[in-house]
């Protein structure tokens, strides 16, 4: 028999993902098959699974913590939104088009039918299914047809834990608020409620545990610290949390927040670096010196391109080059940084054509089928040759005399990327490629730091992971939100 529980949250970012890898690994360690599951996800920050699908980049952490490996069925749709309107819709790791709202609304049978199948093969294979909810299941616009939250806890008939953010303020009237929107049959689904990121004495907040209690009925399964630094991937929002002072650091990296901006977590490793000082400038901001000039990700290339342009991006990258400066191109911004892009079959937005940043010799067209796999090869541009490792999550192919001077040399043989004639600029197809420690130090050494210390991201993530599972096991009453842990436990 499979147990099932979902964290649903008062609030987006209320600490649903967080909750979840916790509890995963608290079981794995346990010894009990444990596997993560989010019916619906709506970010831009992916992740692309042994078999070639694409997953929400959370539901990749979770199943990081749950020690098993990532794939389709943890994250059966995501929606990335393209523009205010509309998102590509992904469903079992594969794009199947672009809708709005009304559309997408619509199509939800047929989602909740590709929803509920990978939740059944997930349960044939593992002993729990921890389920993360998306954003609140308050919203009351949204409930019609729901498959996040509450809609896939009454198909699924199973528990719900509901957590709050007190650092947000007004934690108890999220709590009552959030239960006083729901129906009865709904309600009955809670068992409890975990309050998230607490500062202070303990004592201070249990005269309100005690109210909430004899308010609702249901018990405060535990109370969980603010945890400072605190370096895990994010689902969508930017994390812009260093844990030095930009006065302790010796070389600045400036990255444009593109509106469509995808896959930041890319940056994680030069947020978590302690010679790195990193500034995400949104919209508005004029850029500033730099040593390194990042250009990430973007879900719609040609708007974000514009947008750049308008927020005068273009002249400062190309004064930035003629004071010696270094730039890096993540997969768009790599695209961003040829001569022409050109999105005839309109796969990102309205058919067209936009000048690049004509920084290097390359064209690139947007395809429909969209190129999803892990990589592997060697940074040949740079001297050390250091292994790189990543994922590529892209529709355009580039071309042109600029890939005649590749970026990377692929282990299964072709290049990657490009590295332009003066050495002053990289790009690459490849997300997740500061990760691997090497190509983290030979770039950071590229781009203008002279002894950049050897930082290992991954070995980061798996520490914190234990800290917050730690801070679970010791926190919360797990017997009362797991009853049938007797059942599953090692003898």
């Amino acid at each position: 028999m499979t147990y099932s529980l979902m964290v649903q949250g008062t609030t987006s970012d209320a600490g649903k993902t967080t909750l979840v890898a916790g509890l995963g690994r608290v079981l794995a360690r346990r010894g009990i098959s444990v596997a993560p599951f989010k019916p619906q996800n709506m970010a831009l920050n992916s992740a692309v699974t042994a078999s070639g699908g694409e997953i929400g980049r959370a539901q990749a952490l979770q199943a990081a913590a749950c020690r098993v490996t990532p794939n389709v069925d943890m994250n059966p749709i995501l929606l990335k939104p393209s523009s205010d309107i509309g998102a590509q819709v992904i469903v079992h790791g594969r794009a199947i088009g672009t809708m709005d709202a009304q559309t997408y609304h619509a199509y939800k049978p047929s989602a909740l039918a590709a929803v509920m199948a990978s939740y059944e093969r997930l349960c044939a294979k593992h002993d729990v299914i921890l389920i993360e909810g998306a954003g609140s299941p308050a919203e009351i616009n949204l409930r019609d047809g729901d498959i996040a939250n509450m809609g896939f806890a009454e198909a699924a008939d199973c528990p719900v834990v509901l957590i709050a953010d007190i650092d947000k303020g007004g934690v108890f009237a999220h709590l009552v608020g959030t239960l006083d929107c729901l129906s009865a049959t709904e309600r009955a689904r809670i068992t409890g409620f975990v309050i998230n990121k607490f500062r202070g004495d303990l004592a201070l907040l249990e005269p309100g545990n005690v109210w909430l209690q004899d308010k609702t009925s249901k018990p405060v399964f535990g109370v969980l610290p603010y945890w400072q630094g605190l370096y895990l991937d994010a689902e969508d929002a930017i994390s812009t949390f260093q844990s030095r002072t930009p006065e302790d650091s010796h070389l600045k990296v400036v990255v444009p927040v593109l509106p469509r901006i995808s896959n930041h977590t890319d940056l994680d490793p030069l947020r978590q670096h302690p010679q790195v000082d990193i500034e995400f400038v949104p919209t508005g901001s004029a850029p500033p010196a730099a040593d390194l000039i990042v250009l990430p990700g973007s879900k719609n290339v040609i708007a974000d391109l514009v947008w750049l342009r308008d927020n005068g991006w273009e002249t400062a990258i190309k004064r930035h080059l003629r004071y010696g400066g270094r730039v890096l191109g993540l997969c768009g911004g790599f695209q961003m940084l040829g001569d022409e892009l050109l999105d005839d079959a309109g796969i990102e937005g309205p058919p067209g054509a936009c000048a690049g940043l004509g920084l290097l010799q390359m064209t690139t067209r947007l395809m429909p089928e969209k190129k999803l796999r892990e990589s592997r090869g060697r940074l040949v541009c740079l001297d050390e040759s250091p292994l790189a490792e990543g994922y590529e999550i892209h529709c355009g192919i580039s071309s042109g005399p600029a890939l005649e001077r590749p970026a990377i040399a692929l282990a299964e043989g072709g290049t990657d990327g490009a590295v332009s004639v003066d050495g002053q600029i990289i790009g690459t197809y490849f997300h997740g490629l500061l990760e691997h420690p090497d190509s983290c130090q030979s770039i950071l050494k590229w781009a203008g730091l002279a002894s950049p210390q050897r930082i290992d991201t991954r070995e980061r993530r798996e520490h914190d992971l234990e800290r917050i599972a730690d801070s679970i096991e010791s926190e919360l009453a797990l017997n009362a939100m797991f009853p049938f842990l007797a059942d599953l436990s090692p003898a």
